[in-house]
């Protein structure tokens, strides 16, 4: 993909080598340095840095918010991007819904964080809508990868850190490396104090924290009806009330008050009043019935699945769940022994196999598993759901875990419509009708 820019001795820049020639510069970065001969001898009129690029599409004039961490990343996102709309501002957001600007949808799901071109691409976008800020998600891969070169933040926010990404990354120390990494210059940064693996330059930094004392500290909490809270920064006591579910969602609402306090000096008490209009994400503790009580939820790591269902511990829940194909295996049987420890009947089946075996997979998260007598095994992901809405009795819940508000599943390189609300609504309207 070619982009065309204004003012410069040449039309285009690429970072695809196969696109250059003498009306086209190419964007040199850490993926495709290996084809910079092919560009020069396809005649390409420049060799340009993320650093030069930066410059010339003029991307100092938008505040660039960074957001990284193994889970929390698109519910914190989506929750700066809803306050600063709502507190009248002009805002962009990319990540793993998409992009986003100004409360309508530009352009669909990619990755988490595009190539540097592309996101160099929306925020030029977002500067020619009059935005203000451009929130993004920052994955360990574009860490690693390097697709976050060239850009200078306002501010960069850690989440958490626990095991993802493994099957990349190889190790979880290799892994909280590279996401520590973002946080060792002296640009502004806001990091989770409760989270015992960052390691950060402290120069610029702000803390929020539910425990450990932070310069935005959540000193008394309630979740029932909701996230509700008071927020302590200085001398200021500044409750809250959201209408989201789970104490992980405290961090993600905190964290989102804080880095808008952080980038805009509104007021807080202005903030927290915004913070009601939040409605939460969806795919992301989506209640898809009341009646049985179905919820859906993207948590596909050990630690998001446990932190879901702890936040139904109160209840009896039947959870459904699978692990993506060719990703960490390594997590699978931790997944496994987590939802025996919560839920109260598995249903073990497929989400997103790839190119690996179904049935091997799931014999990895079985393999977690102590006592299986409870544990419902069906690598069709459709009536793994079936079965567990057949079951289900009393004011018992369904947990649809790991696709969100995925519309697919991908078995080997095809995407097939696979929809868990749209899937759930179904059965559940079919037994209705019996």
């Amino acid at each position: 993909m070619k982009i065309e820019i204004v003012g410069q001795p040449y039309q285009y820049i690429s970072e695809n080598s196969g696109d250059c020639g003498p009306d086209c510069a190419f964007l040199l970065t850490k993926q495709n340095e290996k084809y910079k001969e092919d560009a020069i001898a396809r005649g390409a009129h420049s060799i340009i840095t993320p650093s030069e690029c930066w410059a010339l599409f003029g991307l100092d004039r938008i505040c660039v918010i960074g957001i990284t961490g193994t889970n929390g990343k698109t519910t914190t996102a989506s929750a700066m991007y809803s306050l600063l709309l709502d507190l009248g501002h002009k805002a962009a957001m990319q990540g793993t819904r998409g992009f986003f600007m100004n409360d309508a949808p530009v352009e669909g799901k990619t990755l988490t964080t595009p190539t540097v071109l592309n996101t160099y691409r929306h925020m030029a976008q977002a500067i020619a809508a009059g935005c203000e800020y451009f929130i993004m998600e920052v994955s360990s891969h574009a860490i690693e990868q390097e697709r976050i070169a060239g850009i200078t933040f306002g501010l960069k926010i850690l989440t958490n850190i626990t095991q993802d990404h493994l099957d990349y990354h190889e190790s979880i120390e290799e892994y909280t490396r590279i996401k520590n990494l973002f946080f060792q210059d002296e640009s502004k940064k806001l990091i989770n104090r409760d989270e015992p693996k960052a390691e950060f330059n402290f120069k610029n930094a702000f803390t929020y924290s539910v425990e450990n004392p932070s310069t935005y500290k959540i000193i008394a909490y309630s979740l029932n009806n909701g996230v509700s809270g008071i927020l302590k920064h200085f001398e200021d006591h500044i409750p809250f009330v959201t209408s989201l579910h789970g104490f992980f969602n405290l961090y993600n609402i905190t964290a989102a008050f804080a880095a808008v306090h952080i980038v805009t000096g509104e007021s807080l008490e202005k903030i927290a009043d915004a913070l009601e209009n939040f409605g939460g994400v969806s795919g992301r503790m989506e209640v898809v019935s009341e009646s049985p009580l179905v919820i859906v939820d993207f948590a596909h790591t050990p630690d998001g699945m446990e932190q879901v269902l702890n936040a139904l511990k109160e209840k009896e829940v039947l959870v459904v769940f699978g692990a993506g194909g060719d990703r960490d295996r390594t997590k699978r049987p931790l997944m496994g022994r987590v939802a025996s420890v919560y839920a109260k009947k598995l249903y073990v089946t497929s989400d997103n196999p790839r190119f690996e075996d179904p049935d091997a997979i799931i014999e990895d998260i079985l393999s977690g598993i102590d006592d299986k007598s409870n544990v419902y095994v069906d690598v069709n992901r459709r009536n793994a759901i079936a079965q567990a809405i057949k079951d289900r009795t009393g004011d018992e819940v369904i947990l649809i875990l790991g696709k969100g508000d995925e519309t697919a599943q991908i078995i080997y390189d095809q995407y097939l419509p696979f929809d868990d609300r749209v899937v759930a609504k179904e059965l559940l309207a079919t037994l209705k009708e019996c």
